[in-house]
């Protein structure tokens, strides 16, 4: 919106019956004045007033809701002692689209009722003169802010005060637009996936015709404005409305409020007085997944019932296992077959089974933290422990320290090596511990990757209650664990695997740099949370962990003495605690502003990402541009791999370039609620996502979590050509 600076001035126009006014008028376009409905005031008995404000063809001021962009009216008042009033009784508004966008307001005249309550003691035959200031905004293609000074005197009387025939029935309008109760009327809301819908049941033998029917939300950024309204007839003559949640949400409402207003040339009311219902009532989310996805037809959470949930995550357990953070573990625990190969056909299936144990078990942990933090308010996603600083720092000293095992630095009784599935000798049945903790690894490595199917999944679960989203989190589990479990029930597959022999320790050393490297990636991971000072104290910690293994290694307790062994066990553990406490002093340092980044960043890559926010979404998408949204954190493995393959093909962002697509980058490495907020909104909880707006204001398109430079590239083929990629001044004109 564009607001003059200074004082607003008229623009006076000839021919106005309305009288809107000159040059310095503080009210241009517009005229306010405050009129009565009654002739006098009586006593202690309260009587109504309105604001008629009168506004210019093609202009129009604002709902208590403005929509996308405005302010509503308000009357700030002035009154003689004793005096009371409430607040402002709304009439329904009408749409009013600008652009991609869809305000909420009035045009041509509206009368704004309040209620005025005078004191008991009020003397007849004096008077009473009521006053206050009301502002606007007046708007067309721009918008100036408007005032006037409101007066109105009134004489007091003992009687009852007589209608003010002049207003009566523009006050009777006014009234039928309020939306109202209406007795045999049921209003539901359910919510799902990022989607609202309002199921409304008519009285009994009552017929409407819902065709045409618009819910008016009075709460701003609970619905999309701009999105359709579907409605869909429902069984026993009720109908559905569906709704878009709006994607700047601050959290799922629970409650909607506001107007539905029947369609044009219909009302509601058994007299045929009332056009809009009033709505104010809870939001169910407990089974709400068909009523939702039927009104709204919505893709963002995949039309999705318990069920699909259920099978998309069970699809996309079995997908996790392709994805590169998971890469560490898969041959691990493959070798870790090998080494049970010789053995009865009982023993790996025990431990096919404990590893799925594992698996299952670390996914309800993390379910079971998420749905608690999330039910104590904080805004946290699929891979939350990720945003920890501490968390990555520990991650690193353990991958170093499995590393450093697999090189033959040390070994404590295989124990730290069990995490990954034993390559030595131990007894078969002695590490069936090690199979349920190899499981465990297994997910704490997995969840920085989304696999395809799993982000849909998991946003459902979040909107479900807590037994149904267990259930969503267990069949991604038993989908990871599948894979392993079934190999380890397949004696055939397993005996053909070669005999445990010399040729293992040669293996096993190769697989410690696998897991050196992912501490080499936890490390910058780590630093982006941290910064370099950050950087250089983890790197402390691992030299410490490091003397801690070789001192384990070097006086084995096999070759050394009782007083040797003590002595050199306590200076590891000294070495090691002292690891834990740099790493724990490395966690506290902050990283670089994302300012400071976002600049880096935008000097080093001509595409210039910009950091993402809610308001420059919603301010790109006013000027008409496509906008295309990256959801990353440095920890997301799937994220780099994308970004470093796609999105910074050359190809592809030649394309971004043609088409004036506008690039953000929400950053999640770090704890963000706005961002997950954002992710919620399509149905998300976790990263990677990619969003796709278009510049006309339609639903935006969610693109696959693996991406493909052909997928991309496709999605931006279907974008219209763009002739606003930048605006001359830099400025940007929203209405």
């Amino acid at each position: 919106m564009l607001l003059a600076g200074g004082t607003a001035r008229a623009q006076s126009f000839s021919g106005s019956s309305s009288g809107f006014g000159g040059p310095e008028d503080a009210s241009p376009h517009s005229n306010a004045r405050l009129v009565s409905e009654v002739q006098s005031v009586q006593p202690g008995e309260p009587f109504t007033v309105a604001l008629r404000m009168t506004m210019r063809e093609n202009w129009h001021s604002y709902w208590i809701n403005p929509g996308d962009s405005g302010q509503p009216t308000r009357i700030n008042w002035a009154l003689p002692e004793g005096f009371a009033a409430d607040s402002i009784q709304w009439p329904h508004p009408e749409r009013l689209p600008v652009g991609p966008l869809t305000n909420y307001g009035y045009s041509n005249e509206v009368f704004l009722l309040t209620q005025i309550t005078p004191p008991a003691n009020l003397e007849p035959g004096t008077r009473v003169t009521l006053g206050g200031t009301a502002k606007w905004l007046i708007c067309e293609e721009k918008c100036l802010p408007a005032q006037t000074e409101l007066h109105l005197t009134l004489p007091v009387k003992a009687n009852a005060p007589a209608p003010n025939e002049r207003w009566q029935d523009a006050f009777a309008r006014s009234r039928a637009a309020q939306p109202k109760a209406l007795p045999g009327w049921d209003v539901k809301a359910t919510r799902s996936s990022g989607s609202y819908a309002l199921e409304v049941t008519p009285p009994e033998g009552r017929d409407v015709s819902p065709s045409g029917a618009y819910f008016f939300s009075s709460d701003k950024q609970v619905i999309d404005h701009a999105a359709p309204q579907p409605v869909s007839r429902a069984d026993g003559g009720s109908f559905l409305i569906g709704l878009q949640q709006s994607e700047y949400a601050q959290e799922p409402a629970t409650r909607l409020r506001g107007a539905l207003v029947a369609p044009e040339g219909e009302a509601w009311g058994p007299d045929g007085d009332v056009q809009a219902l009033r709505v104010n009532v809870p939001v169910d989310t407990a089974g709400a997944s068909a009523a939702a996805t039927s009104a709204t037809g919505n893709d963002a959470g995949g039309g999705m019932t318990l069920a699909w949930a259920l099978l998309f995550a069970f699809a996309g357990g079995v997908i996790l296992n392709l994805m590169p953070c998971v890469f560490p573990i898969l041959s691990i625990k493959v070798l870790n077959f090998a080494e049970h190969a010789g053995e009865e056909n009982a023993s790996p299936r025990r431990h096919g089974l404990a590893f799925g144990a594992g698996v299952v078990a670390s996914f309800w942990v993390l379910a079971g933290l998420l749905l608690v933090l999330r039910a104590g308010g904080s805004q946290i996603g699929w891979g939350f422990q990720l945003q920890s600083p501490l968390f990555i720092a520990l991650m690193a000293m353990l991958f170093f320290g499995i590393g450093l095992n697999l090189l033959g630095v040390f070994d404590v009784g295989h124990s730290l090596m069990s995490w990954g599935g034993s390559v030595e000798g131990a007894e078969a049945g002695a590490s069936y511990g090690g199979s349920f903790l190899s499981g465990v690894l297994a997910t704490a490595v997995a969840t920085p990757c989304t696999a395809p199917l799993m982000g849909a999944a998991l946003g459902f679960a979040i909107s479900l209650s807590a037994g149904a989203a267990l259930a969503v989190f267990t069949a991604l589990g038993a989908g990871m664990a599948a894979p392993y479990v079934l190999l380890s029930m397949a004696p055939g597959l397993v005996e053909r695997m070669p005999r445990p022999g010399a040729w293992m320790e040669t293996l096993r050393q190769g697989l410690a740099f696998p897991m050196l490297a992912t501490a080499v990636w936890l490390v910058w991971v780590f630093g982006q949370q941290a910064g370099v000072n950050g950087i250089t104290m983890l790197l402390g910690a691992l030299l410490l962990l490091s003397v801690a293994a070789w001192l384990v290694g070097r006086w084995d307790a096999n070759r050394v003495s009782g007083r040797v062994r003590l002595f050199t066990r306590g200076l590891a553990t000294v070495a090691f605690l002292g690891a834990v406490a740099v790493a724990l002093v490395g966690a506290r340092y902050d990283a670089p502003s994302a300012a400071g980044a976002a600049v880096t960043e935008a000097t080093r890559n001509a595409s210039a990402w910009q950091p993402f926010s809610p308001q420059k979404v919603e301010q790109l998408r006013a000027e008409g541009r496509p906008v295309f949204v990256d959801f990353t954190a440095a920890w997301c493995l799937s994220c780099q791999v994308n970004k470093r393959t796609t999105l910074s093909a050359a190809a592809v962002q030649n394309a971004f370039d043609e088409k004036g697509v506008a690039l953000l980058r929400a950053d999640w490495t770090n704890r963000d609620p706005e961002i997950t907020k954002a992710l919620e909104s399509h149905g998300r909880n976790g990263v990677p996502l990619y969003v796709l707006y278009k510049g006309d204001g339609s639903a935006p398109r969610l693109l696959p979590e693996i991406l493909t430079r052909d997928i991309v590239l496709n999605a931006l083929d279907r974008l219209p050509e763009n002739d606003s990629a930048a605006s001359p001044e830099g400025g940007v004109a929203t209405r």
